[in-house]
């Protein structure tokens, strides 16, 4: 009878050891997946179309899966394409809790080989091949695309209609 109980132990200790493995890492992965989410912030955003401006608010935003409006969401916390190590709010994030809340829509083209999306129309307004949608941060066109710039709280945010050259 003493093999049976050297089995059951055995069984029960392994048992115990793996709930015991599980329980521990559960709150690190936890912890993890909250630092990893980046706090939702408040910019400026402003987009000015050929006939003015469209939307002139603040925006409570973070970096989050974007919608435009023909479909093919895709990641947008400016970690798109190794710019940030860690994820945040972008401006093409931003544009769309705007559209969302306002009610206006805005479209792009997604380029895989850049992780981003050329905005081409917000709010029925598309580019043509001598005007373009401008993205700028703090008065700035920005170096990279609108989901891979990391906005800080308090930037002002700009989509503006310009023409090409």
């Amino acid at each position: 009878m003493t093999a049976p109980s050297t089995q059951l132990r055995r069984a029960l200790a392994t048992g115990a050891a793996l709930g015991l493995t599980l329980l521990a890492t559960a709150p690190v992965a936890h912890a993890q997946d909250e630092v990893a989410a980046a706090a939702p912030i408040t910019v400026g955003l402003t987009v000015t179309g050929p006939a003015g401006v469209i939307i002139d608010t603040d925006i409570t935003t973070d970096g989050h899966t974007v919608s435009p409006a023909t479909g093919g969401a895709q990641l947008c916390d400016s970690t798109n394409n190794g710019a940030n190590a860690t994820p945040g709010a972008t401006p093409t994030a931003a544009l769309d809790d705007a559209a969302t809340l306002h009610g206006f829509d805005w479209d792009g083209v997604w380029y895989p080989s850049f992780d981003d999306y050329l905005v081409t129309t917000i709010d029925g307004q598309s580019q043509t091949a001598d005007d373009f949608w401008l993205i700028s941060v703090n008065g700035t066109a920005t170096a990279v695309g609108g989901c891979q710039h990391q906005l800080s709280a308090g930037d002002q945010v700009d989509f503006t209609w310009t023409p090409v050259g």
